[in-house]
């Protein structure tokens, strides 16, 4: 044993004395060329530019980009793609500048690059961590192919509040489970190797709080606890840093009343001095220029602000590169902040490899390679059918029968347009597949399929406008709403089952995509009323990037799968499910409300003093008058085609310290007919705590494959560390007393035990 624990010992010496190393030389070389830079070039490393006409993502664009590149004003730069692009730009920062320091070239891949997967409120329905991982992974190995090697991605803001467009990129509203994504995603993009040309640098973002925007309006104000930061919305982000992210993105909201952008506390106290992040920080899309609008100051002021509060880079608004030297000759910021954040993006790109060889992702021959190949396809179809949720299945119209005719209805049946859902500003919608398309793939020559529009998405003109801004989204036909309705009512009298492909339009979610609104369009509704008259098995096929209020269509529908936006395989992996290829097993990360008006609504809410016990209406009780407290659809739930039974909870320990391990295990048992995937979820409940605690938080879950009529022992660990909280103080505690532990298939499990837990 004493042989081993040197062996180990050693090692791990050898391993510290590497890194060290490495970090010698980082530090030696970086040192060494800042000492050849000029104010003007140090500054130059801190700024972002895009030059345009590339890849969308904002309103502002800069100038003169070819001569500030040339002039080492330039330390990193979007929007361009294609290896011999990317080289044609890095060339003139390389062979042009005085000193030749190479730039970053960055994206936002935020659920694939050019093979687009789900959003990622869809693939974290999968609660499959291990094929999120890989779908990062992926979209590393196609981004850096075409020359970026940079990611603005993974968005881990916590969002309860689905009037917020920006829900759709991110994991919803759990923080433990978001934090698990965040790190998988890092990892994908990132890998072991950082300086490998098929990884890329990951960009965490927001930070911080973004999805607790006020009345869900996109780049609104944020107002909050610090208790609540710490327990419900900072730990993703902490997961990402613990990670070992390399960057760190602000965001556009205000923190305790100072912009994030600006905000020390949040950049320097918190990120770098509690949590130890080591990277460097960059701005969101002209977020320094818009501290002015917060009410913070003039250029100059707002700039000064961000570099001391620790901002790195300067996305855009070219406030460091026009007002820093003048701040300095006014003593507003010392030379040393300027050269702490110079410092940490020349580091960056040390890690990156960038001073060995700049053109290294710069290969003409990979993007043919690597890039929408039949593996990286087969990918998004895999991910796409596991981010389905099943919602509902009665008679068990699904799957369907591949016999018979079925009529396809619906604006979304046969709409490429919008298949890759927002944020896909790499992916080309005209490659994805439709779900008619689909279909008609799986089903064989034993199906006859009739297609009928029977509704636009919407039919006002002015949204419309809003909505098509990067393209036509939503596409009002030029035959009236009523003859839309007519055909596809009279195509359904022929059929047997009626599937209808209902929802958002792709840009009717994400970014400055706030509704007040979470039902489907009046167009879309009234064709789903009217399909439901025929009697006929309805099953409506779902798209949003959000959740929605959807108590009308549940009462209609026969069955109701939820499909998110499902990227480039689209129509593949719809098919897959609704034919029963792929027996679906996603789960819910949002609470679905009944209405608006509970919103925001999520599952681990703090408990009151006056709880409403059940749905019977009590005066004087936590309540409404017009609506249950109840969603409609529970964090965590989702249907399958099989049944699962859940019995014989146990505890290893009635009673656990701090030093020991509380095992926690539970029989599976698929007892329908079908073999499938189920989400096993464990949560627990602190009873009696110095502070009022959510009467749920989930704190494990294994996704576990059973045949039909398998039984299978489920196993978890509990902790202290799982039971730990930040009190009043922020101190992180875990507090002697009682607990509950839950183990279901959704937020409402039903097996329940107690132990006791002792300090």
């Amino acid at each position: 044993m004493k042989k081993i624990v040197y062996l180990i010992a050693a090692v791990s010496l050898m391993v510290s004395c590497q890194q060290q190393t490495v970090e010698t030389e980082q530090d030696r070389f970086v040192s060494e060329l800042m000492s050849r830079m000029t104010l003007e070039e140090k500054i130059g490393q801190l700024n972002l530019i895009t030059p345009g006409g590339g890849i969308p993502t904002g309103s502002v664009v800069s100038t003169g980009v070819e001569e500030k590149v040339k002039a080492g004003k330039v330390g990193g730069i979007f929007g361009i793609y294609g290896p011999e692009k990317v080289r044609q730009a890095q060339t003139l920062a390389v062979e042009e500048s005085r000193l030749g320091i190479p730039m970053l070239f960055g994206s936002d891949i935020i659920h694939g690059y050019k093979t687009t997967f789900p959003i990622p409120l869809g693939l974290s329905g999968s609660w499959d961590l291990e094929l999120i991982e890989e779908t990062a992974r992926m979209a590393a190995k196609e981004a850096t192919a075409d020359g970026i090697f940079w990611n603005f991605s993974p968005m881990v803001d916590i969002a309860r509040d689905p009037r917020w467009g920006r829900v759709a990129e991110g994991a919803g509203e759990d923080a433990y489970l978001g934090s698990q994504v965040a790190k998988a995603m890092v990892r994908g993009y990132q890998g072991d190797d950082l300086g490998s040309s098929t990884t890329m640098m990951a960009t965490v973002k927001h930070m911080a709080l973004y999805g607790a925007s006020e009345a869900g309006r996109d780049y609104n104000t944020v107002d909050m606890s610090r208790q609540r930061m710490f327990n419900d919305y900072l730990p993703p982000y902490k997961a990402a840093v613990d990670a070992g992210v390399g960057c760190v993105m602000s965001s556009f909201n205000d923190v305790d009343g100072i912009p994030a952008t600006g905000n020390k506390w949040l950049l320097t106290d918190l990120l770098r001095s509690q949590w130890g992040f080591d990277g460097f920080v960059v701005s969101d899309y002209t977020s320094v220029n818009e501290m002015i609008a917060h009410g913070l100051g003039d250029l100059q002021a707002v700039s000064a602000l961000s570099l001391k509060a620790g901002l790195d880079m300067d996305m855009v608004g070219e406030g460091f590169l026009t007002t820093l030297e003048k701040s300095l000759e006014e003593g507003k910021i010392s030379e040393e902040d300027i050269n702490t954040a110079c410092r940490r993006v020349l580091e960056a790109k040390y890690k990156l490899g960038l001073f060995e060889d700049p053109y290294r992702y710069n290969d003409i021959t990979r993007p043919v390679k690597d890039i929408l190949t039949e593996e990286n396809r087969a990918l998004a179809r895999k991910a796409a059918a596991h981010s389905f949720v099943l919602l509902k299945n009665e008679k068990e119209v699904l799957p369907l029968e591949k016999t018979g005719t079925i009529a396809l209805v619906g604006p979304l049946a046969n709409s490429k347009n919008n298949m890759l859902g927002t944020w896909a500003p790499t992916g080309n919608p005209q490659l994805s597949i439709a779900v008619l398309e689909g279909i008609k793939n799986a089903a064989g020559k034993g199906v006859r399929i009739l297609h009928a529009k029977g509704a636009n998405i919407s039919d006002d003109p002015e949204f419309a406008k809003k909505i098509n801004v990067f393209g036509p989204r939503i596409e009002i036909d030029e035959r009236s709403p009523e003859t839309l309705l007519k055909e596809a009512l009279a195509i359904s009298a022929r059929a047997d089952v009626i599937v209808a492909v209902v929802g958002e339009a792709s840009e009717m979610s994400g970014e400055s995509s706030s509704r007040t609104n979470l039902l489907l369009p009046e167009s879309q509704k009234r064709l789903v009323r009217e399909l439901a008259k025929t009697g006929k098995p309805l099953v409506l096929v779902t798209m949003s990037g959000r959740p929605l209020a959807l108590v009308e269509e549940n009462e209609l529908a026969t069955a109701m799968l939820q499909t998110w936006h499902p990227g480039i395989e689209a129509g593949n992996a719809i098919a897959d499910v609704l034919f029963g290829a792929y027996n679906p097993s996603g789960k819910l990360t949002m609470t679905f409300p009944r209405n608006v008006g509970q919103v925001p609504i999520y599952y681990s809410h703090r408990a009151t003093g006056r709880p409403q016990e059940g749905d019977e209406f009590t005066k004087f009780k936590s309540n409404y008058l017009d609506v249950s407290n109840t969603p409609l659809f529970p964090f965590g739930y989702g249907l399958s085609y099989t049944d699962f039974e859940y019995k014989n909870l146990s505890l290893s320990v009635d009673v656990l310290t701090a030093a020991e391990v509380l095992d926690v295990s539970v029989e599976l048992t698929n007892t329908g007919d079908y073999d499938g995937e189920e989400v096993v979820q464990l949560y627990v409940r602190d009873l009696v705590a110095s502070v009022t605690r959510p009467v749920k938080e989930l704190k494990g879950f294994k996704k576990v494959w059973l045949k039909k009529g398998e039984t299978k022992t489920i196993r978890f660990k509990l902790t202290a560390d799982e039971l730990a909280f930040y009190n009043f103080n922020l101190e992180r505690v875990a507090e002697s007393g009682e607990f509950q532990v839950f183990v279901g298939a959704d937020s409402n499990a039903a097996l329940q035990q107690v132990f006791t837990f002792v300090e």
